[in-house]
């Protein structure tokens, strides 16, 4: 049985969104390789960095909780508690004792770990900058819409509204 022309445009559309779906992986996974090497050579891993990065952009106060960094790192609690102890013993950051909340701990950046971040954070903006448009996000209602419907995710919509 020939296919239908309607067909023949899913399959068409499909392919070009999973080409759009790769290239946006390529790219993102090139800005984490990049990441990886900078961090590494500054004497990091890129967790680190993420880690110094959420405190000095939390909003609001120059720190964050362990669980709010938890959050923002979609990380376990105990792995985060883990990560800021690294970072501690390589003078990174310091813990302090909560004013209000004697159960919770507030992690700040030492000198050490704010002119790192700082460093880091110019190097990441710079290939950030290289990387304009050629990375960008893909149409995902339109990709959503194409996948057959049994890979699709539960309770989501083909299209708006549907």
């Amino acid at each position: 049985m020939p296919d239908s022309p309607s067909r023949n445009r899913r399959a068409g559309s499909g392919k070009v969104d999973f080409q759009a779906l790769a290239e946006f992986r390529y790219q993102l996974r090139k800005y984490l390789r990049f990441s990886e090497m900078v961090t590494h050579q500054q004497g990091v891993t890129p967790l680190q960095y993420q880690l110094l990065l959420q405190v000095k952009g939390y909003p609001g106060r120059p720190w964050a909780g362990v669980a709010e960094l938890a959050e923002r790192l979609q990380a376990q609690h105990h792995g985060v508690v883990a990560l800021v102890s690294r970072c501690e013993a390589l003078g990174l950051v310091r813990r302090v004792a909560s004013i209000t909340d004697k159960r919770k701990v507030e992690v700040h950046l030492t000198e050490q770990g704010d002119a790192l971040v700082t460093d880091l954070v110019q190097l990441h903006r710079a290939e950030l900058v290289s990387l304009q448009g050629r990375f960008t996000v893909p149409d995902l209602v339109a990709t959503e819409a194409s996948l057959p419907a049994r890979r699709r995710r539960p309770g989501r919509a083909a299209t708006p509204g549907g």
